[in-house]
């Protein structure tokens, strides 16, 4: 990105998180609800860490750190950047205080606005990539800010809103269809301008054979046809270490799901709230999805499946910018539906490296490759995920068991 580009984006991203505190109260930004999450304050200060150890420290030699003891404690798993508090005891940080925080974010914008502004070409263009890997880490906070948030209202008895959501309009259920594609050696990929992670890198070709995908996302109505039809109770359709994390952590439904004696209620952003049974399921690990797709006589796509259907669609959806924060019903069309935004779709497809993968150069090395091992590939953002930051070659990656995010599940199967 050019010097213009980078002074009108970076403001942009960085107030849009600041946007996503405005609903809170000062308490709400210190918990921790569990290992796996963070407290807000600590993403709004990691966030500015990037840009402090990434971009000023190293290219203005005039920068003075806002507090030096702050990159130990907002570090997160860059071993090459130094040592870190650990992330388990992230909620044990009541000081610095959140004011603090605001005003380590300032300290390091105005150090950035100065560097945008000033900083020679040759200089500026040896740190613009790293700038933009910085826009796009923090576009995944955000929507780590989300689901962090959620789990932490999740644990309140009061049910609390993050704030107001409208009741969603009435309408019909849409049928689900299969679309048949023929495969084939397919290119899978980023190519071409614009960014991209070094995992969705390189482009390469892969074989498919025939397949068909489901015209929408799984609904919450279907799941719960699997669920009366105890769905948790049957091994037969389960991986074994799925039941086995079944068992232990005592699921039967879906994260943030509870019954109230006469129907399924759900815990959202807005509130405790009656499931919607036309919008898709959400807050499933891989096990779950996988046992619904057995249980359905399915299975869940490829990665390669999903991106070649994906790739000819337009990236258009339920993205966090419009400020639902909960998957939308779907709508009438003509399919596939739903493939951008609304819910993480499960794949089949391990969290591996693509052939030829070269991760990003020195510490940002760690961003993606340290994870390529015991985490499966999700696709196509989230109600969460911020319209900019998602395309068709994006690959998220979360241990099997992960519910916290807004992951769910498109079927598949071989053509007929």
């Amino acid at each position: 990105m050019n010097r213009a580009q980078l002074q009108k984006l970076y403001p942009q991203v960085r107030s849009f998180t600041e946007a996503l505190c405005e609903p809170l109260a000062i308490e709400d930004y210190v918990v921790q609800s569990m290992p796996d999450a963070s407290p807000v304050k600590w993403h709004l200060a990691h966030t500015s860490w990037f840009f402090e150890t990434f971009v000023l420290k190293p290219a203005v030699p005039s920068y003075r750190p806002f507090d030096e003891r702050y990159a130990y404690l907002f570090n997160s798993y860059y071993y090459g950047a130094g040592e870190r508090h650990p992330q388990p005891q992230r909620g044990l940080l009541s000081r610095p205080t959140v004011a603090q925080v605001l005003d380590y974010r300032r300290h390091v914008d105005g150090a950035m606005r100065r560097f945008l502004e000033d900083a020679p070409e040759r200089a500026l263009s040896e740190r613009s990539f790293v700038i933009e890997v910085g826009l796009n880490h923090e576009e995944q906070h955000q929507e780590l800010i989300l689901t962090d948030f959620k789990h932490v209202l999740a644990q309140n008895p009061l049910a609390p809103a993050y704030r107001p959501a409208p009741e969603p309009a009435a309408g019909a259920r849409v049928p689900l269809e299969w679309l048949a594609y023929a495969g084939g050696l397919v290119a899978l990929g980023h190519q071409g301008p614009g960014f991209a992670f070094d995992n969705e890198r390189p482009r390469h070709h892969v074989f498919l054979a025939p397949f068909a995908l489901a015209s929408r996302p799984v609904t919450c109505a279907e799941y719960e046809a699997f669920l009366a039809d105890g769905g948790y109770q049957r091994p037969d359709v389960w991986l074994s270490d799925g039941w086995n994390v079944r068992e232990r952590a005592g699921l039967s439904a879906p994260l943030y799901w509870q019954h109230d004696g006469t129907r399924w209620l759900e815990k959202t952003l807005g509130g405790l709230r009656p499931v919607d049974p036309r919008a898709p399921v959400c807050h499933v690990s891989y096990y779950e999805a996988d046992a619904y797709a057995r249980w359905a006589g399915a299975r869940l796509p490829l990665e390669g499946e999903w991106e070649l259907v994906a790739s000819s669609a337009p990236v258009r959806g339920n993205f966090a910018e419009a400020g639902l924060f909960q998957p939308a019903p779907t709508e009438p069309g003509r399919g596939p539906l739903q493939l951008f935004g609304d819910v993480w779709e499960w794949t089949a497809s391990p969290y591996l490296p693509y052939p030829g993968y070269e991760p990003f150069p020195d510490a940002l090395g760690e961003y993606n490759g340290k994870f390529m091992s015991g985490r499966m590939v999700l696709r196509g953002g989230s109600c969460a995920t911020p319209t900019r930051h998602i395309r068709a070659s994006y690959r998220n990656f979360f241990p099997l068991d992960a519910r916290w995010q807004f992951s769910g599940i498109r079927l598949a199967r071989a053509a007929d």
